[in-house]
């Protein structure tokens, strides 16, 4: 068996909501402890138990996962993701688990969130998150950086959810430069050194 196959596995929902300018998506804040501590995520959690399907893919459980974590954390129900990608943690991290993120339109529910997982929770658009982080307001875990700026480049829930399908795979080097810490995948340099972080693609 490969360290790939060993970790544990999560699934997160990227909900995306029409606006008159566009989409929004929604962000919710970590209480200032535990994982992600006072960042901005988007809902999800690890695959229980519950999640699990005798021969079912580990994407599928993964999605069954965000469903289910979505309704918790947020108390919205989302049907048919869309998988995204799926982020394979580096080997430095404290805590390693692989990730998958889906897509799904969310439904015109109000947000009702579990104050115990969730200390905010704003719709907003992905540029305005960007934005927030750039000054120092907001704190972004590169996955929610990256997959944010992915989102900044449609003008609509339709083309967002066109786009996705097929997940694209992230597996996280971290790499240490004169101006800081890098993030580095396939064709993708995340440079986090200072503010604003930059991205350079191939």
């Amino acid at each position: 068996m490969t360290d790939i196959d060993e970790l544990p596995v999560a699934g997160t929902a990227v909900l995306l909501r029409p606006t008159a300018e566009g989409f929004a998506v929604l962000l919710m804040r970590r209480p200032d402890r535990g994982s992600f501590a006072g960042a901005w995520v988007f809902p999800g959690g690890k695959v229980e138990p519950s999640d699990r399907r005798e021969g079912a893919d580990e994407s599928d459980d993964a999605c069954r996962a965000a469903v289910r974590e979505t309704a918790e954390e947020v108390g919205l129900i989302i049907s048919d993701p869309v998988v995204l990608s799926r982020w394979q943690p580096p080997v430095e991290a404290p805590v390693r688990i692989r990730t998958w993120f889906f897509l799904a339109s969310a439904p015109d529910d109000d947000v009702r969130f579990s104050v115990d997982e969730v200390a905010d929770a704003m719709w907003l658009s992905p540029a305005e998150a960007l934005s927030r982080h750039a000054t120092g307001e907001w704190t972004l875990f590169p996955p929610t950086w990256v997959t944010l700026h992915r989102l900044s480049r449609f003008a609509s829930v339709d083309a967002a959810l066109a786009s996705a399908g097929v997940a694209r795979h992230f597996s996280t080097r971290v790499i240490e430069s004169p101006q800081g810490t890098d993030f580095e995948w396939d064709g993708v340099r995340l440079r986090t050194g200072s503010l604003p972080w930059t991205i350079e693609e191939s």
